[in-house]
């Protein structure tokens, strides 16, 4: 009974092990199959039948196959033969197999996913080898030639109209490439909208020279020309330029300041061996419940270490405003616009795949391809906690402390303090 089971759970290992094998054979098989019957209909006969006489008969007869195909699969790499037909009035052209097709579109959509994962265009291929076998039919002008695909889709989204979109929230911040001949590494601007169904898109990546107002100026008034609606508030790092342009063309908008970064630069003015208890205090004041009670924990800061090192809590005071402004917002959302980390997540991805390649030959190259990453990684974003919450932010309606006021409540209690 023992050994009955052990020979049991051993055919279970091996087939599942084989499973992959298993389902790229089936898959081959499927795909001559329907080549023959391709095949029967264009000569309207099977391969046993013979030419049928009368009118509106097709012509032309079977004459074995051409050379083995190799043909790339999500799954794998299959290998077909390709009917070959004589003496046909019209030339035979498979629809499943195109003459001179050797991946799947769904393959072609998963390259640059594969592209996002920090590979350099030579590891690129081996990792195509990884997936799809060691005789994946990808060269590098197929290669090139996807490269250029994406550069064409980034100028159709470059002018793509936004009118319609109902942006909450937006985060901006920029990402450095080495670009052409320049030794200074170009600034790619970008900024990520939250619409108000709670979904997370890319608003815009251009190139810039570094982060200066006349860029992220560019960078806006062409969003603007797109039709876009500027939200109610911007998350940025402290970073002149983008809010010098955010002040002139849109005023009225509101600014929280990336907590993260404010942290970093107030730990960069203190010795190193102070800087993990130092950071503990620090994090702890965007983390209270409410406004009042971040104000104190931030005096328990100052008054620590105000006298020893006044660099480094004249650098948390600094735009204080400017870092407390998430506490007129939803608390739901306050994960979310309390620091850049929205943007910051796929722009990590995408550092680690241009710091491993070479220098870019030309800007433009490295602005399409950032692009095509960044799209990759908006298919991950995730809905904002709280959406519900998010047309009530739209409509402005008065929120202190996380929570919405009860307006009503609030004329009563000023009439009768004025009574």
């Amino acid at each position: 009974m023992v050994e009955n089971k052990s020979e049991e759970l051993e055919r279970s290992r091996i087939t599942y092990e084989t499973l992959e094998e298993h389902v790229r054979m089936k898959a081959q098989g499927f795909i001559q199959e329907i080549l023959e019957e391709e095949v029967n209909h264009f000569l309207g006969r099977r391969k046993s039948e013979r030419i049928k006489k009368g009118i509106d008969v097709p012509l032309g007869y079977r004459n074995g196959h051409g050379k083995p195909r190799k043909f790339a699969l999500m799954n794998g790499t299959v290998t077909v033969e390709r009917p070959c037909i004589r003496n046909s009035e019209e030339k035979f052209v498979s629809r499943i197999l195109p003459l001179f097709k050797r991946k799947s579109q769904e393959l072609g959509n998963a390259l640059p996913e594969l592209y996002l994962h920090g590979l350099s265009q030579g590891d690129f291929e081996l990792a195509l080898r990884g997936l799809l076998g060691k005789s994946a039919p990808l060269s590098k002008s197929s290669i090139q030639r996807l490269k250029g695909k994406w550069q064409l889709e980034y100028e159709e989204w470059k002018s793509r109209d936004l009118s319609d979109l109902e942006v909450v929230y937006q985060w901006a911040d920029g990402i450095y490439v080495k670009a052409g001949l320049e030794k200074e590494k170009a600034a790619l601007l970008v900024i990520v909208g939250a619409l108000s169904n709670g979904k997370k898109v890319f608003l815009a990546c251009e190139s810039g020279y570094r982060e200066s107002k006349e860029s992220w100026l560019e960078v806006l008034r062409n969003l603007k020309k797109q039709g876009l609606k500027f939200p109610p508030l911007t998350v940025a790092d402290g970073h002149l330029g983008i809010w010098s342009a955010f002040g002139e063309l849109h005023p009225e908008g509101r600014e929280q300041r990336c907590w993260n970064h404010k942290i970093t630069n107030v730990l960069n003015a203190l010795p190193r061996k102070m800087r993990e208890q130092a950071g503990e205090l620090l994090c702890k004041i965007p983390y209270a419940d409410n406004l009042n009670e971040s104000e104190k924990r931030r005096d328990q800061f100052i008054n620590r270490y105000q006298k020893g090192f006044p660099k480094a809590t004249n650098k948390l005071l600094r735009d204080w405003d400017r870092m407390i402004t998430f506490y007129s917002f939803p608390k739901e959302h306050w994960v979310h616009i309390r620091t850049t980390n929205v943007v910051e997540s796929p722009f990590s991805s995408t550092r680690l795949r241009t710091d491993a390649a070479k220098r870019f030959k030309k800007l433009e190259s490295a602005t399409a391809m950032i692009w095509k990453l960044l799209q990759v990684a908006e298919k991950n974003f995730r809905t904002l906690k709280g959406h519900w919450l998010l047309p009530d932010v739209l409509a402005g309606k008065k929120i202190a402390d996380g929570n919405l006021v009860d307006e009503n409540k609030r004329e009563f209690k000023e009439e009768r303090n004025a009574a």
